[in-house]
């Protein structure tokens, strides 16, 4: 391992407070002990990111690799309609990692941890040939609030938050030097994705929604709901919200980053018709970018994509596989 002192490592990533000292007991024992108030349900969700096949010290730093590690969980929760609350962090380290570098990574989660009041309470250290970190969070939701792939219902408006495709074009540029200066955003939305916590709270107020976070590809979403809920969805390619900057960078290859390129963890799901103009207007009053992008129909599971012209296409479920990239 490369910390010259486990222990003194682990003191020095140690919080200095607890956002929620009432309710846990963190680092310092065996096992950390939590508590949910009444009411709440626990969500418990994990994230692995592995040096090689989801970053590289080329395209993320290592302040950027903690924080999305931790933005993927977050945006877990997020697609319950829940609170974040707790994280623990398992790492395994190479001996060509400084102790500078690895506490930069712990600076990144806890950078966005802070924006969400989440406790670090515990995780473990061990060496190793490759960089692998596995982040553990733990967040609340009211009872009988879960936001299930299963709720998808046929008659629903499906709808997807902000722009999707991003990440994958920031990627691009990042593996191909490609005007990274230009293109800040796109770089930014693969390093430092934004969970969309405040949405997946909206949704939580509504009766039934069906609810995906975009970590895997629009179109894999897309199937889980299909599938889940024993429906078919249709989606309408003009209406997928791609951003102009994306389209400026290689608009030949936006659609296919929209449906495949995935870690935009932008929220996707499905909410009754007579609910959708609330819920605009509620997206709106909060300054979030919210779009209808097709209707939920009776089926088995599927997912088809409907062109300008009318052309039906089924969608497979195909995540985008971002360094084997020819």
């Amino acid at each position: 391992m490369s910390i010259s002192d486990e222990f003194a490592f682990i003191k020095d990533i140690q919080p200095d407070r607890l956002f929620h000292a009432e309710k846990v007991v963190g680092i310092g024992d065996d096992a950390a002990i939590i508590g949910v108030e009444e009411g709440f349900e626990k969500i418990v969700c994990v994230d692995t990111m592995v040096e090689g096949v989801h970053f590289t010290r080329e395209t993320m730093k290592p302040f950027d690799i903690g924080y999305k590690a931790l933005a993927a969980n977050i945006s877990d929760v997020a697609a319950m309609g829940g609170y974040p609350l707790y994280y623990l962090v398992s790492i395994t380290i190479p001996k060509s990692w400084t102790q500078e570098e690895l506490k930069s990574i712990y600076d990144g989660m806890k950078s966005l941890g802070e924006q969400y009041e989440m406790d670090l309470i515990g995780g473990d250290t061990t060496s190793g040939k490759t960089m692998v970190l596995s982040v553990f969070v733990i967040g609340k939701v009211e009872n009988s609030k879960r936001l299930l792939r299963s709720n998808a219902r046929v008659g629903d408006v499906m709808f997807v938050s902000g722009t999707v495709g991003d990440a994958a074009g920031g990627l691009d540029i990042l593996l191909h030097n490609k005007n990274a200066d230009k293109f800040e955003t796109l770089v930014e939305s693969h390093q430092r994705p934004k969970p969309q916590v405040t949405l997946g709270r909206i949704l939580s107020k509504f009766e039934r929604v069906s609810l995906n976070d975009v970590s895997d590809g629009l179109a894999s979403e897309l199937l889980e709901i299909a599938e889940a809920s024993q429906v078919d969805i249709f989606i309408n390619k003009e209406t997928i919200p791609i951003s102009e900057d994306l389209q400026r960078y290689d608009a030949d290859n936006a659609l296919k980053w929209a449906l495949t390129g995935g870690e935009d963890f932008e929220l996707v799901g499905s909410i009754p018709e007579t609910d959708w103009a609330k819920l605009e207007k509620e997206c709106l009053i909060a300054g979030m970018k919210i779009t209808k992008i097709g209707t939920v129909a009776s089926g088995e599971g599927k997912a088809f994509i409907k062109s300008y012209n009318g052309a039906v296409q089924e969608l497979k479920k195909e995540g985008y596989n971002h360094f084997n990239r020819g």
